[in-house]
């Protein structure tokens, strides 16, 4: 039996049943030793519940020491569970239940994998930690591709890590009546990045590059320039071929800096593995 179970009785019945159910759902499976189906169900429940203890508390009355409260549930036989919102009987299930009966009962109320993800994912973004958001968003994604609130999230860590063409194409396939306030800051995010991501500084160091293309201080402001934006493909790619090639001292100072770029990007991230690979290959 689930050990986070709370058997109810008269002392905890104000919290457990009419406050706590206004927090989360309050799922109370009835049970009585001399019907052994009830406390089958009960036990049934409570393993398919306790994954979900931040969506519903799962509780217990056994109906043979507790019939004041039995009684005020109306209970008409076992075995029976009530799943209570706000204090008020919200849905139940009574008589012997299967696997699949269970499952169909839980299923419309218990959140579906991809909304654990996507809240695993807003809480990661809004501790900064990129690459758990971004994993988390990915396979929410991956599980639903049509909903919008996952897109927004997805798009937002996209416009977080400098992916900006994806952004932008997924920006566009969200529909009128989704456009919400954060679909509008996301969109002026992405303005903004996309305006930060070819700066006038930019824009200066490729025309001296372009001038003068075997000018390796040229390249490192570049590169540097190019990280700060998010652009760090292109500042890995460009530092990556002096390290590949020229004098020992454009190695090494070409290498620190590709070690610094790669540093400031968040663990797991795809962009960090593929270049860590090249690195590694160069160098053994």
């Amino acid at each position: 039996m689930n050990s986070n179970m709370i058997a109810i009785n008269l002392e905890n019945f104000q919290q457990v049943v009419l406050e706590e159910s206004k927090n989360k759902l309050v799922l109370i499976a009835f049970w009585a030793d001399q019907v052994p189906e009830s406390i089958q169900l009960r036990d049934a429940l409570s393993a398919k519940v306790q994954p979900f203890g931040e969506q519903m508390l799962m509780a217990s009355l056994d109906c043979q020491s507790q019939q004041q409260i039995a009684q005020q549930f109306a209970i008409q036989g076992l075995p029976t569970a009530i799943l209570v919102k706000d204090g008020q009987p919200l849905d139940g299930i009574s008589g012997p239940q299967t696997d699949e009966s269970i499952a169909t009962f839980l299923d419309k109320h218990l959140p579906k994998a991809q909304d654990l993800l996507l809240a695993q994912a807003q809480t990661a973004l809004t501790e900064n930690k990129l690459a758990e958001a971004q994993n988390a968003i990915n396979q929410a994604y991956q599980l639903d591709a049509e909903r919008a609130d996952i897109k927004l999230v997805l798009i937002d860590v996209y416009i977080q890590t400098g992916n900006t063409d994806e952004a932008q194409g997924l920006l566009e396939t969200i529909m009128m009546v989704d456009q919400d306030s954060y679909y509008q800051a996301l969109v002026a995010k992405l303005e903004l990045a996309n305006q930060a991501a070819n700066s006038p500084e930019i824009q200066a160091l490729e025309a001296q590059l372009a001038s003068k293309p075997d000018d390796i201080e040229i390249k490192h402001q570049l590169a540097a320039q190019y990280s700060q934006v998010n652009r760090q493909e292109e500042a890995l790619t460009l530092l990556f071929r002096l390290v590949q090639s020229g004098d020992p001292e454009t190695k090494d100072k070409s290498k620190e800096l590709f070690l610094d770029v790669l540093k400031a990007l968040p663990d797991g991230d795809v962009i960090a593995t593929k270049f860590r690979r090249k690195l590694y290959t160069l160098l053994y």
